[in-house]
């Protein structure tokens, strides 16, 4: 048995497919295995898969599961202690895979590792060092449009979560805590299930030798905000408040996350999506009573305090990171 599983969910991305899975090829190690999950593909991806790596596990859907599902089917049918999560417009250097296996494999209680995601088009420039939550409710890439150079993120270090997009998760958190929540389809779910296993005592953590060239919807040319994706990031955002952050701590940071939400309508409302963006928040109020709610203890509650500290310090640093990005822009268009 393989320690590790590469599960690769797939949605009509074969344009992608090579380059991702010849990068997986050339691995400088061969303790593991890849799955693809297919969920539904109408481009050829399946037979391309079949036809040009036999070493590659398939799993193929008749509908789109979404991200969660599909994810969700390669953690159950793998048979590995770690799952590292891939997207498939990605590139990974060639000691990728051992150096998430190597980070996770440190502490029991690292729950996931995340990768240093670069811009695949623009590779002087990081896509993601890890993630962060806020008070104000909101999920931020650590680190997205610096310099791969800054010295800050060359170094290990504790995030709220792990990017799913290039993460090495621990199986048996998984058998303990539940997958990825299938209620969110797509968007967050990393951000949620990261959380869930703070609360239950667990770490997430950055590793920065674990590099990975990543296409994202940005670089790829494809629209950056649709209907879609707006209605489930406000509803998804509300699920994450809703299921992990208990009633007395949603109270104390009231102020922070109604400004939160009023900056988020405005800036929607300006692009054009604010109908989008109250119709997520609306979904979110009326399925409240369904959600799978983190079961709160004694032990538990207290874990709360330290989150929050963690939530109030990554506030800091996405205001910091924001002011820079756009001093970096203005910078730029300026010629200076």
């Amino acid at each position: 048995m393989k320690n590790v599983t590469v599960v690769i969910p797939n949605w009509n991305g074969m344009q992608y497919l090579k380059t991702c899975l010849d990068s997986l090829r050339k691995q400088d190690t061969d303790d593991f295995e890849t799955l693809v999950v297919d969920n539904h593909s109408e481009d050829g991806s399946v037979e391309f898969i079949r036809a040009n790596y036999p070493e590659v596990r398939l799993i193929v859907h008749e509908e789109n599961l979404g991200f969660t599902g599909g994810v969700n089917a390669g953690i159950e049918a793998s048979e590995s202690p770690f799952v590292l999560l891939l997207n498939n417009d990605t590139e990974c250097d060639p000691c990728f895979v051992r150096a998430l296996f190597t980070a996770v494999s440190k502490d029991p209680r690292i729950f996931s590792v995340s990768s240093r995601m670069i811009r695949f088009r623009e590779r002087d420039l990081l896509d993601d060092a890890g993630d962060l939550f806020t008070v104000l409710g909101y999920q931020a890439q650590r680190g997205t449009g610096q310099s791969v150079r800054d010295p800050k993120y060359l170094k290990p270090k504790t995030v709220f979560s792990s990017c799913a997009g290039a993460a090495i998760y621990r199986k048996s958190v998984f058998e303990e805590m539940g997958a990825f929540d299938p209620d969110h389809f797509a968007y967050l779910e990393d951000v949620d299930v990261g959380y869930r296993a703070m609360i239950y005592g667990y770490r997430n953590v950055y590793e920065p030798s674990a590099v990975v060239y990543h296409v994202g919807s940005g670089a790829s040319g494809a629209v950056q905000y649709s209907e879609f994706k707006v209605r489930l990031s406000a509803r998804n955002s509300r699920y994450l408040l809703y299921k992990n952050m208990p009633g007395f701590f949603r109270g104390l940071n009231a102020l922070p996350l109604a400004l939160g939400r009023f900056v988020k309508r405005r800036f929607f409302r300006k692009l054009g999506f604010e109908d989008a963006y109250r119709a997520g928040e609306l979904e979110a109020k009326e399925n409240r009573n369904n959600l799978k709610i983190v079961p709160l203890t004694f032990r538990r509650f207290f874990r709360h305090f330290g989150i929050e500290g963690r939530e109030i310090a990554y506030t800091f640093t996405y205001v910091f990171e924001y002011l820079k990005r756009r001093k970096l822009k203005k910078g730029t268009a300026d010629g200076t």
